[in-house]
């Protein structure tokens, strides 16, 4: 049963309205998903990592069905559903699925990655495993590709359908090679996507944008520090790029933003960051701090860290 929160539930802002976030499992995916439903969403949440099931991630402390758990929690509906992004005839149940039940799409969140244990840093292409490049593609561009394809035929039945692109980057910041090919090209395809499909949806009165977190808090970057979300500070002292970090619910709240302006097609087409968009909507991460990540990073590379201080970018 879904608890509802001040500004949530039936009488939230997205009250009636329908979400698929595909790649709900963890991280962005999941504070997006949640942050949809603390506005009155139903939302479908999908990934791979279920509690019988284990992706090629590896981790078994978050799955879907956590994630529908935490969307009720915050007012909305949350509906887990297990599906390789990947295989289509996967996501066209997926969809078919929300046809019968809801009858609509409204918002299209594409967050698939899961790529974290192929990327290798400090190699040429050449140098770099084939087939671990080449996986990473599908799953951080094929996946969307394929949802995409399937999805949107329902969202584009109502005016002012949303997609939302998730990467690391914006066209921007991704001016130069993010170290690794594969990793460069699976980030930035998402980027070139949303315009893309922002040029198809805006005649049918749709919007798509990207956008990207800063140096995210994820559970898994968390745990690569030995740190949690509360302590998370003490990781400054081994990575001082880290004293920039935000939680996972700030582009929670920006997509939810998002999501919920009536103008958002001003946007559209563009690569949008999450410290740019708490500039414009006015949140803030989860302890009240408005982190610029990427402003902040700009700065380290005209410097450097000792010589930045990343109060001034909170």
């Amino acid at each position: 049963m879904s608890t509802t929160t001040a500004g949530g539930g039936p009488d939230g802002p997205l009250a009636g309205k329908v979400a698929l976030v595909a790649g709900a499992t963890r991280g962005a995916g999941r504070a997006i998903a949640v942050e949809l439903g603390r506005a009155g969403a139903t939302v479908y949440a999908t990934g791979r990592t279920t509690r019988e099931r284990v992706s090629e991630v590896g981790r078994t402390t978050e799955t879907i069905e956590g994630t529908a758990e935490l969307i009720d929690a915050a007012g909305g509906r949350g509906v887990a559903v297990a599906a390789d992004h990947l295989e289509p005839e996967q996501v066209r149940a997926v969809v078919d699925r929300i046809e019968r039940e809801q009858g609509r799409l409204d918002v299209l969140v594409n967050d698939v990655w899961g790529g974290e244990h192929l990327v290798t840093f400090g190699k040429r292409t050449w140098e770099t495993d084939l087939a671990g490049g080449l996986r990473m593609l599908r799953l951080g561009v094929e996946t969307h590709l394929v949802t995409s394809s399937i999805a949107l035929p329902l969202l584009v039945r109502e005016p002012g359908g949303l997609v939302v692109e998730v990467t690391d980057g914006t066209a921007e910041t991704n001016r130069g090679l993010r170290e690794n090919l594969f990793y460069d090209l699976a980030k930035f395809a998402p980027i070139r996507m949303a315009l893309g499909l922002g040029e198809e949806l805006r005649e049918l009165g749709g919007t798509a944008v990207s956008v990207t977190p800063g140096f995210l808090r994820s559970e898994q970057m968390l745990e690569n520090f030995g740190v949690t979300e509360e302590n998370w500070r003490d990781a400054v002292a081994h990575q001082p790029l880290f004293a920039i970090a935000e939680s996972p619910v700030y582009v929670g709240r920006a997509v939810a933003a998002l999501a919920t302006d009536p103008e958002r097609s001003r946007w559209n087409g563009r690569s949008l960051s999450s410290g740019e968009l708490a500039r414009e909507y006015g949140f803030t991460d989860a302890d009240g701090s408005r982190p610029d990540a990427w402003a902040y990073l700009a700065a380290v590379d005209a410097s450097s860290a000792d010589q930045v201080d990343a109060s001034a970018y909170r």
